[in-house]
């Protein structure tokens, strides 16, 4: 019989760039065991630990896939017991047109919307079913990464990106009332003008508004997110946090 693994264990899809790569180091710096899921394969300098034995290669577009990807994460949980302590929805698709022009609600074709919620919205709540009984067992804790955008418009984020972000705070609340009784705790965090690889030309404008003036950085976001994972947030469900330097006031 295989030795169990005692750690805590993370899922964190959208784990290749970004928050979810801050989130990754962060976890695994604090002795988690991280499971990542993102549409690339594992990269060679990733800079945690048992990183491709722990990688799940899945695109979230792919609801056959994202039955697959279950599958194989409950598989690969047997070695702590069936636990799960944190699901991390941090994965997102946000489309542009040609030029990084913003896609609005006259223009975004039907079947970018239906790809952006596939995404965004319904592979969160998808995951978090099929993980259900590992998350109960953990009395663990689903943490959905949504955005300033859910709650304004943004100059930037287009229409499909910024409802589906809508969406997943009221699903996170609908969650949060379902998934409560059998101890799994379900927050959000709306991230800002957060300092990544895909920010959009024009954010220093945005950020001159911003009360903090300046941009957040993803290590802020990872902190934040382990907070909620944490017995530090025992008591904290239904919530959305905003990290945004007071952009939202």
């Amino acid at each position: 019989m295989s030795e169990v693994d005692e750690r805590k264990t993370l899922v964190l899809t959208g784990a290749s760039r970004g928050i979810g790569h801050a989130a990754v180091k962060k976890f695994s710096r604090e002795g988690w065991r991280v499971i990542t899921c993102s549409r690339q394969a594992f990269a060679d300098d990733c800079p945690w630990p048992a990183g491709p034995e722990d990688h799940i290669q899945l695109d979230l577009s792919d609801q056959e896939g994202v039955g697959t990807a279950i599958a194989e994460i409950r598989h690969r949980l047997a070695a702590n017991g069936g636990r799960l302590d944190a699901l991390v929805n941090n994965a997102a698709i946000s489309p542009k047109h040609e030029g990084g022009k913003r896609m609005n609600s006259i223009e975004t074709p039907t079947h970018v919307w239906r790809d952006v919620f596939q995404v965004n919205f319904f592979a969160p709540i998808m995951l978090a079913r099929g993980l259900f009984k590992e998350l109960s067992i953990a009395k663990g804790s689903v943490v959905n990464v949504t955005s300033i955008a859910g709650s304004r418009v943004h100059p930037f984020a287009g229409t499909a990106y910024a409802t589906s972000k809508a969406a997943l705070v009221a699903l996170t609340r609908e969650m949060a009332a379902d998934f409560g009784p059998h101890g799994i705790r379900v927050n959000a965090i709306a991230p800002g003008e957060i300092e990544t690889s895909i920010l959009s030309p024009g954010t220093e404008k945005i950020v001159e508004q911003i009360p903090l003036r300046r941009l957040g950085q993803p290590l802020e976001v990872a902190e934040t997110i382990f907070y909620l994972c944490s017995e530090q947030a025992s008591y904290v469900n239904g919530a959305e946090i905003h990290i945004n330097g007071g952009q939202h006031v």
